[in-house]
């Protein structure tokens, strides 16, 4: 069962997943004009500061859009909070969250109690990204409202699971608000994440190659260009098992057959096991890559998705 603001203003099942470093509010903002929920790290706001100044800024401008477009409102934004220890800033950052009543919270790489608490005090819903069923249960025990069901295939910090079996096994105890994330580029992509069971999709890797997001124009082409097998999936540029570009390592000097295995224990955000950093120098995608044709503005991507979400649709009831 969905929460009212997982449906009313949304024009697709969509939750945008929050990309390090390349999300920001000109593609937050876009994406929830667009009618998919819009979403950003708050560790991308550096320094932390400037946290208060994007969620100012988003909230008067979705406000504006609004009161502008009575008929055609503007969809929620969620920000991502990453609760693992190596994240100094969390209780700062959870209190911008508090201070503008984010309405939607994405927790990561932990499920803390307190967390989920402050967001529930102002009315907000905290959605927890996990890899297997174990991390569901410990998350909707600790308070989460809703589960993103990360399956292989995902962009950045993925799992290893088929999201058939991930989505299968959380579905026989959970009838709540499930996500399900890994290689979903089309329409027909989404409508089958709810063919399956999950409530909607959660879109990362086709927002990258957007004109509103900040990457660069190499790793926007590289996108455009690459398909499922110049994906690689190692741990070893965070300590964290996940998906990345093969021609991003390449360009770093490294060979991407024979990557070390990292320490999971020495996992920090602001630091990188090697001296290319990821996410700036070694890019995240996902095996939906193969999706994305081209770079153009977030706008017309969700009228693709939309088109093709339709039609395949139309073609299953036909």
């Amino acid at each position: 069962m969905l929460p009212p603001i997982l449906k009313d203003k949304l024009r697709l099942p969509v939750v945008a997943s929050p990309l390090f470093i390349i999300s920001h509010p000109a593609l937050t903002l876009a994406q929830c004009k667009a009618g998919v929920v819009g979403a950003f790290p708050a560790l991308n706001a550096r320094p932390e500061s400037q946290l208060d100044e994007w969620l100012a800024m988003i909230t008067e401008e979705l406000a504006a859009h609004d009161a502008a477009n009575p008929d055609k409102p503007a969809a929620p934004f969620a920000v991502n909070q990453i609760v693992h220890t190596s994240n100094k800033r969390l209780e700062h950052d959870l209190m911008m969250c508090v201070k503008y009543k984010v309405p939607i919270v994405v927790s990561s790489l932990g499920a803390v109690p307190e967390v989920n608490a402050a967001v529930h005090a102002y009315g907000g819903i905290v959605l927890h990204d996990v890899i297997n069923n174990r991390h569901a249960n410990s998350a909707i025990r600790k308070g989460a409202d809703g589960l993103i069901a990360v399956a292989a295939g995902a962009g950045g910090h993925a799992g290893t699971l088929s999201p058939f079996a991930l989505v299968q096994e959380i579905r026989e105890w959970f009838d709540g608000p499930l996500l399900l994330a890994g290689a979903i580029g089309t329409g027909g992509g989404i409508l089958a994440a709810q063919a399956m069971g999950a409530d909607m999709a959660y879109i990362g890797t086709p927002f990258i190659a957007t004109e509103e997001a900040r990457a660069s124009d190499a790793y926007k082409q590289m996108i455009a260009q690459s398909q499922a097998a110049d994906i690689v999936y190692s741990n070893y540029f965070t300590g964290i098992h996940g998906n990345y570009l093969k021609g991003s390592i390449l360009a770093s000097g490294m060979d991407p057959e024979n990557l070390p295995v990292a320490d999971p224990s020495k996992m920090d955000f602001d630091k990188a096991t090697t001296g290319a950093r990821a996410w700036k120098d070694i890019w995240g995608a996902g095996q939906g890559v193969g999706s994305v044709k081209a770079v153009v503005p977030v706008a017309e991507l969700v009228d693709r998705l939309e088109r093709e979400y339709r039609a395949a649709r139309e073609g299953l009831c036909g």
